[in-house]
C-alpha cells in the first residue's frame, strides 16, 4: 500500500516535471484558442499613416512633422525616412486582401492630417479625402470593420512652426481637423480613437527631442501635455456628435512599473515613473484632475490652464486603448523632475530586437491597474514584438514571435477570466514598416516587407494567427 501511494505520488511528479519548462513560459497544455476570448472579443492589426503610407509629397499631401525630422541627418539611425515607407497608398487593396486571407476582421489605420488638410486648417485636398474614402469602401467589401485614429503623430509642419502641440490654438485646430473626418467619413466608420500615445509624442517629441519636433523644454512639455490633454477631451465630444453611435476611444502607452528593490526610496521612484508612463492622461479625461502628488513638478502646468479648463479636460470614453510592450522596473536616479530611471533587465532575460524585456505577467498588471479606474471597456490597441527575422527558402520562422503572442495573450485572457471588461486585440503590427526613429531596421509584422521591392511574405506568425482566428 505505501509503494502503491509512493507510485502515485511519483506520477503526480513526473507529469509536473514535464510541464514545468511550459509553466515557466506561462504556456500550459491546454493551448489558448480563439473560443475562449468569446465571440464578441475584436481582433485585429494596427497601423499608422506615416509608417506605412509613403507617398510623402504627391497628390497635393503637405509636409508633416515627420517628414521634416526624418530628412534631417542624424535623426533616424539607419539614415533612412518615411518618405516610401511600405507603400501602403498605391498597394492598400492587394494589402487588405492579405489581411482578410489572415483572418482578421479589424484594421487600425490613421488619417494623415497633412493629406487631408496640407496646412493644417483652410483648404482641404480632395485626392487625400478619396484615398480614405477608398481606403473604408475597400474595408467594408472586404468585411473588415476600420478603426480610425485621428492623430497617430504626424502634425502637419505649417502648424509646429506656429508651435505645435505647445501652442494653445492647437485646440481650434484639432477640433477643425475632428470635425473635417467625422463628418466625411463617420457615415461608414463606428469605432474611433482620438490620440495615440500622447505620452509618447509630447515626451518624446517636445521634452527629449528625440523624436519629431525635435524639441526640448520642460514648458514646452508641460504645455504639450495639457493642450493634449483638453484635444483628447473635445475629439470625444466632437465624435459623439457626429457619428451616430460611435464607438470612441482614446489610446495610451503604459508599463506596470515596479521597484527594484524593496526600499522606500525605489518605490516612490517606481511610483513617479508611473505617473509619467501609466496616469497623466487619463486620470484627467477621469475628472481626477493632474497626478500632482507623487510628481510636484506636475503643479508648473498650473501655468497653461485657463479658467474652465478643468470641465473641458473631461470626456467619457467608451474604451480605453492600453499599448503595452514591457514592463519598467525602477530605481531613483539624479534623473531631474523624476528622479527616477530604468533598470536594465538582468543577464539572461529575453529580450526583444529594441532591447526590451519580454514580460508576459506585465501586460496583465497593468491591464488590473487600469480596470480600478471607472473606465466602461479596456482593448489592447497595441502588442508586438520585433525580433531579427530573416528570410530563408522564401519563408520567414519566427518561433520567438508567436510565443511571445501565446504567452500575452494568456495574460489578458487571465485578466477578462478575472471580470476585467478587456474586448478585444490588436496586434502591432501588420507588415514591417517605418519603426519611427529606429528606421527600417526592427520588424514587428506578422507579414514580412521587401523594402527593396515592396513585396509582401507572410511569416510563420502570420499563418498562426490565420489559424488561430479561423
Amino acid at each position: 500500500m505505501v509503494r502503491l501511494e509512493f507510485l502515485k505520488q511519483l506520477a503526480v511528479l513526473s507529469a509536473i516535471l514535464k510541464v514545468a519548462p511550459a509553466l515557466a513560459k506561462g504556456i500550459t497544455d491546454t493551448d489558448i484558442s480563439r473560443k475562449v476570448f468569446g465571440d464578441d472579443f475584436f481582433w485585429g492589426v494596427a497601423t499608422s499613416a506615416y509608417q506605412i503610407e509613403g507617398a510623402w509629397n504627391i497628390d497635393g499631401k503637405g509636409e508633416s512633422v515627420w517628414d521634416r525630422f526624418s530628412s534631417k541627418p542624424g535623426h533616424i539611425k539607419d539614415k533612412s525616412n518615411g518618405n516610401e515607407a511600405i507603400n501602403f497608398y498605391h498597394s492598400y487593396e492587394a494589402d487588405l486582401e492579405l489581411l482578410k486571407s489572415l483572418n482578421f476582421k479589424n484594421f487600425r489605420f490613421s488619417f494623415s492630417w497633412a493629406r487631408l488638410i496640407p496646412d493644417g486648417t483652410g483648404s482641404v485636398n480632395e485626392k487625400g479625402v478619396d484615398f480614405y474614402n477608398r481606403l473604408i469602401d475597400k474595408c467594408l467589401k472586404l468585411g473588415i470593420e476600420p478603426w480610425a485614429m485621428l492623430y497617430h503623430w504626424d502634425l502637419p509642419q505649417v502648424l509646429e512652426d506656429r508651435g505645435g502641440w505647445a501652442n494653445r490654438d492647437i485646440l481650434g485646430w484639432f477640433s477643425e481637423f475632428t470635425e473635417f473626418c467625422t463628418r466625411r467619413y463617420g457615415d461608414r466608420v463606428k469605432h474611433w480613437m482620438v490620440l495615440n500615445e500622447p505620452a509618447g509624442f509630447t515626451t518624446l517629441g517636445y521634452l527629449s527631442g528625440i523624436h519629431a519636433p525635435n524639441r526640448t523644454g520642460i514648458g514646452k512639455f508641460l504645455a504639450s501635455v495639457h493642450h493634449a490633454c483638453l484635444c483628447q477631451a473635445e475629439g470625444g465630444r466632437i465624435i459623439r456628435r457626429n457619428v451616430n453611435q460611435g464607438h470612441i476611444g482614446t489610446t495610451f502607452s503604459c508599463s506596470h512599473t515596479e521597484p527594484y528593490k524593496l526600499k522606500d526610496s525605489h518605490q516612490r521612484a517606481a511610483q513617479r515613473l508611473d505617473v509619467v508612463l501609466n496616469r497623466l492622461f487619463i486620470e484627467p479625461s477621469l475628472g481626477m484632475g493632474y497626478p500632482y502628488a507623487e510628481l510636484p513638478f506636475l503643479r508648473k502646468i498650473e501655468k497653461y490652464i485657463d479658467p474652465g479648463d478643468q470641465e473641458k479636460l473631461k470626456f467619457d470614453f467608451d474604451f480605453i486603448g492600453l499599448q503595452n510592450y514591457f514592463r519598467v522596473v525602477t530605481k531613483p536616479s539624479l534623473i531631474p523632475f523624476i528622479w527616477a530611471n530604468r533598470v536594465k533587465p538582468e543577464d539572461g532575460a529575453e529580450l526583444t530586437e529594441m532591447g526590451w524585456e519580454v514580460a508576459p505577467e506585465g501586460i496583465y498588471h497593468i491591464i488590473k491597474q487600469f480596470s480600478k479606474y471607472p473606465v466602461k471597456e479596456i482593448i489592447v490597441t497595441e502588442n508586438g514584438a520585433a525580433f531579427p527575422d530573416q528570410l530563408i527558402n522564401g519563408r520567414i520562422h519566427d518561433p520567438q514571435r508567436i510565443e511571445f503572442y501565446k504567452r500575452y495573450l494568456q495574460k489578458i485572457l487571465k485578466a477578462k477570466n478575472e471580470g476585467v471588461n478587456v474586448s478585444g486585440y490588436f496586434a502591432w503590427t501588420f507588415i514591417d514598416n517605418f519603426e519611427w526613429a529606429e528606421g527600417y531596421r526592427p520588424r514587428f509584422g506578422i507579414v514580412y516587407n521587401n523594402f527593396s521591392t515592396q513585396e509582401r511574405i507572410i511569416k510563420d506568425s502570420g499563418y498562426w494567427f490565420r489559424d488561430f482566428l479561423k
